[in-house]
């Protein structure tokens, strides 16, 4: 099998199983795990895969500009906002990421809900600006012209300054064993910043998004308290997750 079959052969399998080892292509393709070692980094650098120790898992399926993400998998975004819009209370204090699921969230917030809003997403501010209950403190700092979100030095000092009730966290890849990552470093820092200020930390996946990884690391898998998804948690790839402890919705 030539090299360019056989790295194709990778991605297909790895589309099917989310992770593999080099040993099960070793032994499914019939080379050497040197082989697979090989083109497993090759893939990497491509980043059509994630190579990790003994492997490989796949990257994140979503597009990486704010303008794609909005029209992208629209009505899943839906049901991930109705499964989470129950944790939100009266008088909370709520640091709001600029993910479009996080801002699906914000579009089916009650006209009488009162909370104040800690956000860096131009998007989610000017839809929380039509809510009379809702107080909004916005974190400046340089624009991410790809997210449409401010995420510079100045946007992490500022949320150090609060310990929010919940954080809502749109996230870009979750791995049971690598956490949540994502795929721009500032956007990533700022994460694991609101994660680390908050007392409760609700993450919102579609199922796409379950078994990836990206290059910049923002949390553990134990440091979020609930994983909703727009699938039932019943699910057989998220029973790993189900075993840490984790609330999966």
């Amino acid at each position: 099998m030539k090299k360019e079959e056989r790295q194709k052969a990778i991605l297909e399998y790895l589309a099917k199983e989310h992770r593999v080892t080099s040993i099960e292509l070793s032994e499914y393709l019939s080379v050497s795990e040197d082989t697979i070692r090989r083109d497993l980094k090759e893939l990497s650098d491509q980043g059509l895969l994630k190579a990790v120790r003994g492997g490989a898992v796949a990257p994140s399926p979503i597009p990486l500009h704010y303008r794609k993400r909005e029209k992208h998998d629209i009505e899943n975004k839906k049901i991930i906002a109705q499964k989470a819009i129950s944790y939100l209370k009266d008088g909370q204090v709520v640091f709001i990421d600029g993910g479009t699921t996080s801002l699906a969230l914000v579009a089916s917030f009650p006209y009488d809900l009162k909370l104040t809003v800690i956000t860096n997403s131009f998007p989610v501010a000017s839809l929380v600006e039509d809510l009379p209950n809702i107080d909004l403190i916005f974190a400046g700092g340089k624009m991410c012209k790809t997210s449409f979100t401010t995420s510079s030095m100045e946007t992490m000092d500022f949320f150090r300054n609060f310990r929010a009730d919940i954080c809502i966290l749109g996230i870009c890849s979750i791995h049971h064993e690598r956490g949540i990552t994502g795929i721009l470093y500032d956007d990533s820092m700022l994460k694991k910043n609101m994660v680390q200020n908050s007392n409760f930390v609700i993450a919102l996946s579609s199922i796409e998004k379950v078994e990836t990884a990206e290059s910049y690391f923002v949390c553990p898998i134990n440091d979020i308290n609930v994983l909703v998804t727009n699938v039932s948690p019943e699910e057989e790839i998220l029973k790993a997750y189900k075993n840490t402890g984790l609330t999966v919705l």
